[in-house]
């Protein structure tokens, strides 16, 4: 009997497939990817792939996204149903009035949001080059920044731009426990704090490094310190301790108590190597996205990824 990922990898090679990945999928879905990556890394990956098909393992925006870049290819999700509850505190008919009402201003949207919201920006960033994106906005121009709040606010301290915030957030980034953070430095005084920047300033303001998913990675990779506080989502412990399997990987308490005592997205670990074998063989469900939002939605997308070479 062949294993399921040995059958995952055989229709992958059969149907000229590519297997996206977010940090945040589980261990079994990051094995069997080509990439594994941030939302900058798999936007990047999806715009350069010649794969007939994309199976993204992540949620429905990134998805898109991957169809944005690629409108002649089949773009396939796992879970419909895996989607993000930072896009969703963005709905785009309130997004749109939100705009018209500030009809001066530059739109920048962070990519986890609906192509709706995209098609409505002047440009999208991620959290790895958010700050460089703001900062190519020349100062004269007041900026719109949505949706997510402490990403914004965390610009802001960074830059000192005076941007309008939409008020959205991640429920998974503003899920710990600053009380239960300081309980564990007192356990463990001689770890480093890094963090998202999603993360509420609170939890921003005690750790030594902020920045994205594939920043993080790269700093405990770089930093002499053997023991680190991840304040992220738990799925990224996985590939980082694969990077550094020396060092010491402690997930940030969540404020509820569960079995991993972490901050863990139930939308992002919907998909399964099940659903993932079951997407692939039935090439379905299938992501698409109107041409007239997309057409909209590629050119902030466009303009982001230029800005990152």
């Amino acid at each position: 009997m062949k294993s399921l990922k040995e059958k995952i990898l055989e229709l992958k090679k059969e149907k000229n497939a590519v297997i996206l990945a977010h940090y945040y999928q589980e261990a079994d879905i990051q094995e069997v990817a080509d990439y594994v990556g941030d939302s900058l890394g798999l936007s990047q990956e999806a715009m350069k792939t010649d794969a007939d098909i994309i199976l993204f393992a992540g949620v429905h925006f990134m998805a898109e996204t991957a169809k944005i870049l690629n409108p002649t290819k089949k773009v396939i999700l796992p879970d419909l149903k895996a989607g993000c509850s930072l896009a969703e505190s963005c709905p785009p008919d309130l997004f749109k009035k939100f705009i018209d009402q500030h009809p001066d201003h530059i739109v920048i949207t962070y990519v986890n949001c609906s192509a709706e919201i995209k098609a409505l920006s002047h440009i999208v960033c991620t959290s790895s080059n958010a700050v460089k994106i703001v900062e190519s906005v020349p100062k004269k121009f007041p900026i719109i920044f949505a949706p997510d709040k402490n990403l914004g606010k965390y610009i802001i301290s960074k830059t000192g731009r005076d941007m309008l915030l939409w008020d959205g957030s991640c429920v998974v980034h503003e899920a710990f426990s600053l009380d239960k953070l300081i309980a564990l430095c007192k356990l463990h005084p001689d770890a480093t704090i890094i963090a998202h920047p999603e993360s509420e300033t609170s939890i921003l303001e005690t750790a030594s490094y902020i920045g994205s998913t594939a920043g993080m990675i790269d700093y405990v990779k770089t930093n002499s310190s053997n023991k680190f506080i991840v304040a992220t989502e738990a799925g990224i412990l996985y590939k980082m301790q694969q990077e550094v399997p020396e060092k010491t990987l402690i997930p940030a308490p969540a404020q509820e108590d569960n079995t991993c005592a972490c901050s863990e997205c139930a939308f992002m670990k919907m998909n399964t190597l099940q659903k993932l074998y079951n997407c692939l063989l039935n090439e379905s469900p299938e992501i698409n996205v109107p041409e007239d939002i997309r057409e909209k939605a590629l050119l902030p997308i466009e303009r982001m990824l230029e800005l990152s070479k």
